[in-house]
């Protein structure tokens, strides 16, 4: 029977595997998506988008996907254990 190989641990496994990416994604995207609806919404349905509201519009899901694959890569890493505790 062969063995397993070892799972990477800490973050660098954690952002290795397609479902902290999948799950990051899946947070991020819509919670990015309500951001530029509710900031910037207006100002494109004007029609006044200049550059800085073109990189407002980007940034706002690359951020939300940013913080939602770090949560999911702090999740799915190994536990550490508390101050204190063997």
């Amino acid at each position: 029977m062969a063995a397993a190989p070892p799972a990477r641990a800490g973050w660098r496994g954690a952002l290795a595997r397609a479902a902290t990416w999948r799950r990051g994604l899946a947070l991020g995207l819509p919670v990015g998506a309500l951001q530029v609806t509710v900031n910037q919404g207006d100002v494109w349905l004007r029609g006044g988008a200049d550059a800085v509201v073109v990189v407002k519009t980007i940034l706002s899901p690359l951020i939300a996907v940013g913080i939602a694959v770090a949560s999911a890569a702090q999740a799915a890493g190994p536990n550490h254990p508390q101050p204190g505790e063997p």
